[in-house]
């Protein structure tokens, strides 16, 4: 392994898994509080996952494609093509509700805020699936090489 696919294994495994961590550990828990409750949390995680998570999922993809055109194994070209749609549900599904929710001033949750969240929750989901199974197929790849 060259230092190259070291930094690729360690950022999308971190990404990969901070997310799917949150998709099936953390939100659920949020799911059970009131709505208020849910609002403030989910405010919160938008300062620290919002803030480190579009940087580490970029550079993970960018990393991953690097890695599989530098070696054109199928197992990376597999990784890359999951983070990259991964990526793509992040832009198109989760940051236009991600920056609904950062813009609502007041202290209770608006009409629709719950339907809002649990769409966002299928958008989670999918990427965090896509980012582990990325992360998985990643390290697969180059182990294999």
């Amino acid at each position: 392994m060259n230092w190259l696919e070291i930094c690729a294994v360690v950022i999308v495994g971190f990404v990969g898994c901070a997310e799917f961590g949150s998709a099936v550990l953390v939100h659920p828990v949020i799911r059970t509080l009131a709505p208020d409750h849910q609002l403030t949390f989910e405010k919160g995680l938008l300062k620290t996952f919002g803030r480190v998570m579009p940087v580490g999922m970029t550079i993970a993809t960018v990393l991953a494609v690097i890695v599989a055109v530098d070696s054109a194994g199928m197992w990376l070209i597999t990784a890359a093509v999951a983070l990259g749609i991964a990526l793509v549900v992040t832009i198109v599904g989760n940051v236009p509700i991600n920056t609904r929710t950062g813009r609502i001033n007041q202290e209770t949750a608006p009409a629709g805020f719950i339907a809002l969240r649990r769409r966002w929750d299928v958008f989670q989901l999918t990427r965090a699936s896509l980012q582990l199974l990325g992360f998985v197929l990643l390290t697969i790849g180059v182990v294999g090489t």
